[in-house]
């Protein structure tokens, strides 16, 4: 610890075994004993995102099938089904052979490339920032450890996300922590100014946001951490071409040409690993046991290469072009299903490239791990994040199970429908309970900028009841189950939980729920008639 802090053998990555005990362990032990973990426990979702794609990378340089045939071999990428073979035949394994661990981990890499602190190449940062972020009279200027720990406040606008910190009295992190937020930062850092970082006579302090920024990443998710990896290395041409420079920060032999252009996204590692937008370069104490201060600035300004990230949702737009979802801390995972198990034969989304091509004899086993940052693209505002992990839905995909993966589509835009439908009538509600005018009226006129209280609050009583009535929905037996009705229930009890009893004597409030109700059991007149 006195010299650095090597991810390899240092405890930074939180795990829970098979045994229900939870610890930390670092990047060789996780490998080696990958099969005995059952889950991540990573509490921070933005860094567990990116710790994701980093072990999908190492685990194409690892995994070996039972002739010692790499994932990530030249000739094996060439056939989409020979490396399918492949990949099962990895799978069957059950876990990662250690002297391939150890071989990737001490020959293959250079020294000292997975030490946070290392002088020449610390981990997935920059060491140059120390010479180039500096004032003029040539003095550090640093953007403090507030900056790096997402949640922090950092200037005199910063907002208070998990805790009570100051830029006038900031807060060492543990360094294992630290490598949490360096993992945050790069693949979720926002845009706008940043810490000025002078390579010429120019001196700039802007930056791009970050590839993940704002986004959710979805991942197939095995019983044991071993085949999750595994799956999580996704087809070879899926979102990226293989080639054979392709390399991880922590495998080139150079740093990244600030001033130059940008590498083609190769698969995988340059896809994963190859597109971050930040720089990074950590401040240690001099026991190396916390990160007091960091470097955040820009890495590169060259224009972004276009590559489908492998493990988000694709929404089409007004235009008829396709963008990654957008994470939202109020919308729960079931509300996604629909668009992870249709094929692409939905046009309205494209599942992530990740739960394609999956083992048909794993299916039955597989969850989906969603990790999420409700965030502002370009702004320095981060309000919520989240994980969520599915039962075991993977075997409903449309490819295997059509008619179940319907049924659950079937159920998801029932409950959007009815969900819309109560807006409306919630608001129609307090209208004509507040109006006297509108009560004579046909087609009340709404105003948006005056809803009401009774929509939010009809909102937050319906999604959880609504979730229940889905997974009440989803199972086999079910399919032949109307979904709309059982969704119109859900909201007309979440109406009267919002207009509240005691409202109810009120006569005027009487009639506005009696109509509303009405308004809202039409939507199955409306359905019928379509």
């Amino acid at each position: 610890m006195a010299d650095g802090f090597d991810l390899r053998d240092e405890p930074w990555i939180p795990v829970k075994w098979a045994s229900g005990e939870s610890a930390r362990c670092g990047l060789r032990q996780l490998f080696h004993r990958a099969h005995e973990i059952v889950d991540l426990e990573l509490p921070v979702p933005p860094a567990a995102a990116g710790l994701m794609r980093v072990l999908a990378v190492m685990t194409a340089r690892i995994a070996r099938d039972g002739d010692g045939l790499r994932l990530d071999d030249e000739d094996l990428v060439e056939e989409a089904t020979d490396w399918l073979e492949a990949r099962d035949r990895v799978l069957a394994r059950g876990r990662f052979d250690e002297k391939a661990v150890d071989a990737y981990f001490d020959e293959e890499v250079p020294p000292g490339r997975f030490d946070l602190f290392d002088p020449l190449r610390p981990f997935l940062q920059d060491p140059r920032l120390e010479r180039e972020c500096r004032n003029a009279q040539g003095q550090p200027v640093r953007s403090g450890v507030n900056k790096l720990v997402i949640g922090r406040p950092t200037g005199a606008n910063g907002a208070v996300l998990f805790a009570h910190h100051t830029d006038t009295a900031p807060v060492p992190v543990p360094t294992a922590e630290a490598a949490w937020y360096l993992l945050a930062q790069l693949y979720n850092g926002p845009g706008g100014k940043c810490t000025p970082r002078q390579i010429t006579s120019e001196k700039t302090g802007t930056v791009e946001a970050s590839p993940m920024r704002g986004l959710v990443s979805y991942f197939p998710w095995a019983p044991t951490l071993f085949a999750s990896l595994v799956l999580a290395v996704t087809v070879p041409g899926h979102g990226a071409q293989p080639a054979p420079e392709d390399a991880a920060p922590w495998e080139a032999d150079e740093l990244l040409d600030p001033l130059g252009e940008l590498p083609a996204p190769t698969w995988p590692s340059r896809l994963l690993t190859g597109r971050f937008r930040h720089a990074v370069l950590l401040v240690p104490s001099p026991d190396r046991t916390q990160v007091v201060d960091a470097y955040i600035t820009w890495a590169t300004h060259a224009p972004a290469q276009r590559a489908r990230d492998p493990y988000v949702i694709l929404d089409r737009r007004r235009d008829g072009e396709y963008a990654p979802r957008d994470a939202d801390g109020h919308r729960a995972l079931w509300r996604d299903l629909d668009a992870l198990l249709l094929q692409d034969s939905d046009p309205q989304a494209q599942r992530p490239l990740s739960l394609g091509s999956l083992p048909a004899s794993w299916r039955p086993r597989l969850a989906v791990r969603a990790y999420g940052v409700d965030q502002e693209r370009s702004q320095v505002i981060d309000q919520t994040w989240f994980e969520a992990t599915t039962p075991p839905v993977l075997q409903w995909q449309e490819e295997a199970d059509p008619v179940m993966a319907r049924h659950v589509a079937r159920a998801h835009q029932a409950a959007e429908a009815a969900a819309t439908r109560l807006d409306f009538v919630a608001r129609l509600a307090w209208k004509l309970a507040t109006d006297v005018n509108a009560v004579d009226e046909a087609k009340p006129k709404l105003d948006r900028k005056k809803p009401g209280p009774w929509a939010a609050a009809a909102l937050r009583h319906y999604w959880p009841r609504a979730e229940t009535a889905f997974w009440h929905l989803a199972k086999p037996e079910e399919c032949d189950t109307p979904a709309l009705p059982v969704m119109v229930d859900a909201a007309l009890a979440a109406l009267d939980e919002a207009i509240g009893r005691a409202n109810r004597a009120d006569i005027r409030v009487a009639r506005a729920r009696s109509r509303a109700r009405a308004a809202l059991r039409a939507l199955l007149r409306t359905a019928d008639a379509a």
